[in-house]
Formats: structure tokens, C-alpha cells, sequence
């Protein structure tokens, strides 16, 4: 039985990417055993998830988009998620904008491509019961 989605970030500074999720996330973590002298591995515990299936292709220069696999953080309010994650570092790689689907802005991860962060306007998922 599947019990966990474990989603992963590439990135070309591990550390830098990881003290973000750390330090300016503030997810719990846990650490893996590494060889003495080589950085500490964590794996982040991310809370309640789902996913979506997009469609790829299609005529609408707004939406095409090849096969690839996407991150996005979800928040109840954006602005005030917005303002708690600046006051702790984090920057901001666009303005916020209203999408189909809810308010979007892309926030950027040392060392890894931006992640979206978006408040919903959809119905969700992850608050489902088994």
C-alpha cells in the first residue's frame, strides 16, 4: 500500500537548498546517515498533499507545455505567507498574480529552479479522510 508521496528537489547546492527548507520553510526534518566530513542529508517532511494531472500540448501558446513533473506550496492566505517567509529570507522572483486556478507567485529556492507558492481557488484535496 502506498503511504507517502516523496518528491524531489534537484539541485546544484544541495546544502544552500536545504538550509532553505530548513531555516526560512521551516520544515521538520529528519537525517539520513552520510560518511563522516560530507553534509548532513535531510529529508523534509512536507504535511498534507495531492496531485494534479495537466494536460501537455494543445494550441494555446498559454498553456502548451511538454511532460515534466512541478512543486508548488500551497497557503490559506498569500500576502501574509508572502510577508512571514520575506521576514525569514526568502525572496520573491515575481509579483503576485491571479491565475485560473488562484493567486500565484514564484519564489526562489537557492541553488534549485523557483517553486510556486499559491492560494487555491479550486477545491483541494489533501484535507480528504482515508
Amino acid at each position: 500500500m502506498i503511504t507517502a508521496v516523496h518528491t524531489l528537489i534537484y539541485s546544484d547546492d544541495a546544502p544552500a537548498t536545504r538550509a532553505f527548507l530548513r531555516d526560512v520553510l521551516q520544515w521538520r526534518y529528519v537525517s539520513d546517515a552520510v560518511p563522516e566530513g560530507e553534509p548532513e542529508w535531510l529529508i523534509f517532511r512536507t504535511g498534507p498533499s495531492e496531485v494534479g494531472v495537466h494536460p501537455t500540448g494543445g494550441s494555446d501558446p498559454a498553456t502548451h507545455t511538454s511532460r515534466h513533473h512541478s512543486i508548488s506550496l500551497m497557503c490559506d492566505d498569500l500576502d501574509s505567507t508572502m510577508a512571514e517567509l520575506a521576514s525569514r529570507g526568502a525572496q520573491f522572483a515575481t509579483d503576485p498574480v491571479d491565475a485560473r486556478f488562484g493567486r500565484i507567485v514564484f519564489m526562489s529556492v537557492p541553488g534549485a529552479d523557483d517553486i510556486m507558492l499559491y492560494q487555491p481557488q479550486h477545491a483541494v484535496a489533501y484535507s480528504l479522510e482515508d
